[in-house]
């Protein structure tokens, strides 16, 4: 369901901002891929074919696969979005 789908991402995000963690995170889903990544390494048959920012891949991919499989997505893959800031009134 893409509400818990939604309510995941965002806890790993919180969680990866909050304690500076370091995740490795497997999809096919490229809208989530962009949404809580820094980096992104592509993989075809088991091997890496490209890697760099999240940025660099998603806008300006250099591999005949990675080309391949941004423009195979069902929709535009999103700009990720700014951080969350979160306002505290006393």
């Amino acid at each position: 369901d893409v509400s818990v789908q939604a309510q995941i991402v965002g806890l790993l995000t919180d969680l990866q901002r909050d304690l500076g963690l370091a995740l490795v995170f497997i999809a096919h889903d490229l809208a989530v891929v962009r949404q809580v990544s820094h980096r992104i390494a592509v993989m075809h048959q088991g091997r890496i074919v490209e890697s760099g920012s999240a940025d660099d891949i998603c806008e300006n991919p250099q591999d005949p696969y990675t080309r391949a499989l941004l423009a195979a997505a069902p929709e535009p893959v999103p700009v990720k979005p700014a951080l969350r800031k979160t306002e505290v009134l006393a």
